[in-house]
């Protein structure tokens, strides 16, 4: 070999030796970003960027489901930086993600703020972006799915339910018409008219607050609310019903308990459950109202001795205009309303309603809600009611009176 080829094959193999290491070493810096990539737990660039401006609750989690970054938003769902979620729902999403690598989406109802109150319908999509991290993206349906509901229901139900006292209005009219020349029946029609006038007006009333309660601000006076007060008022609403129906009420069980959410709505709620207590009761009855509180719930029950309900009208006892006893209820004109408000004014509050019932031997509703401890300055506020209630005469008739508290 002359000395030129010599010079040649010397530099082919060194550039055969040069490009090897050259990718062996591209080779061992990409392992290295590789490997680095998969341990890694830095977000990607940008990532956190898209979250401040995003509107939907969205977050970045780790493998142990450690909350790395977060939208503004995620607060209303208890999700901050350096904290776990807390919803078993959530975790479970995020670990199939993590296992096939896919994105996956489920629907759930999860609380806002850590609290009980209100929990809300959502929309969750979980994408791997990284070997170790998870974007979570919480979408809030709620509002949708309760403006969905308000309008089948309204469709369904609430046009057929007006069309009947707005038909017989009609009908009265014609006959106080046609008996123009006798007073008695003229007076006669002019009362049933004024009867299903007031069903109507009690009708549109009870829609109304079957709406605000399905509202995207169902809630708007949210603070301590007093058990004790909202017995007090919801019983002194139907005493006058109680003594036509001489029916007895009664309150016992625990004192001083405390709740969030909004008085008025609650009072409702528990004053529906009296009203149809005492429509259901026969003469000489009683009707009580209990309350029970364990360490973070508080029950309150209402129970009647009444005609009770089948167990086959259980499970739609709650719908609107579902009415176990149709003849009864047109009778004393009820709008098949008051047991969906209590519904849906319980889980508005983060509670439950219980139905236990025999045939013949009568029923007993019972609201669980979420418990609070009183506030600061229950005591004094107690005491100026107290006094102000003293004042007022006793309420005589089938309903007792203690300590200046109607019982």
């Amino acid at each position: 070999m002359t000395l030129p080829q010599l010079a040649l094959s010397s530099l082919a193999i060194g550039l055969a030796i040069g490009v090897g290491l050259s990718l062996l070493v591209v080779w061992a810096y990409r392992a290295r970003a590789r490997a680095e990539e998969e341990t890694s737990m830095a977000i990607p660039a940008g990532i956190t960027d898209v979250l401040r401006s995003m509107d939907d609750a969205a977050c970045v989690v780790d493998v142990s489901g450690l909350v790395l970054a977060t939208s503004k938003t995620a607060a209303r769902f208890g999700i901050e930086v350096g904290s776990t979620l807390d919803n078993p729902e959530l975790r479970q999403l995020v670990r199939g993600v993590r296992s096939t690598g896919e994105t996956a989406t489920a629907s759930m109802r999860i609380t806002r703020g850590g609290l009980s109150l209100d929990p809300r319908l959502v929309s969750a999509r979980a994408s791997a972006i990284g070997a170790r991290l998870v974007l979570l993206i919480i979408r809030d349906v709620t509002e949708q799915e309760r403006l969905d509901q308000m309008r089948r229901d309204f469709v369904a139900n609430t046009s057929h339910e007006l069309k009947t006292p707005v038909g017989a209005v009609s009908l009265l009219a014609e006959a106080i018409e046609s008996a123009a020349d006798d007073p008695a029946q003229v007076r006669a029609f002019a009362s049933r008219i004024s009867a299903e006038a007031g069903r109507l007006g009690q009708l549109t009333g009870r829609i109304m607050s079957l709406s605000r309660l399905q509202a995207e601000d169902g809630l708007t006076e949210v603070a301590p609310v007093s058990i004790d007060e909202v017995i007090a008022s919801s019983i002194e609403a139907h005493v006058v019903q109680a003594d036509s129906a001489g029916v007895e009420l009664a309150r016992g069980g625990d004192r001083g308990v405390w709740v969030r959410g909004d008085a008025q709505i609650l009072i409702e709620a528990v004053g529906n459950l009296i009203a149809n207590a005492i429509v259901y009761s026969p003469r000489g009855s009683r009707v009580g109202v209990g309350v029970k509180a364990d360490d973070d719930v508080v029950e309150i029950a209402v129970s009647d001795q009444g005609i009770g309900i089948a167990e086959a009208d259980r499970e739609r006892i709650f719908e609107r205009f579902y009415r176990a006893d149709e003849a009864r209820s047109r009778r004393t004109g009820g709008t098949g309303l008051g047991l969906s408000i209590v519904k849906h004014a319980t889980q508005r509050h983060g509670g439950e309603v219980r139905l236990w019932s025999r045939p013949g031997r009568g029923s007993t509703f019972t609201i669980r809600l979420p418990r609070i401890d009183a506030p600061a300055n229950a005591g004094q506020d107690k005491k100026s009611k107290k006094k102000r209630t003293r004042k007022a005469a006793p309420v005589t008739g089938a309903t007792r009176v203690r300590n200046g508290e109607t019982a």
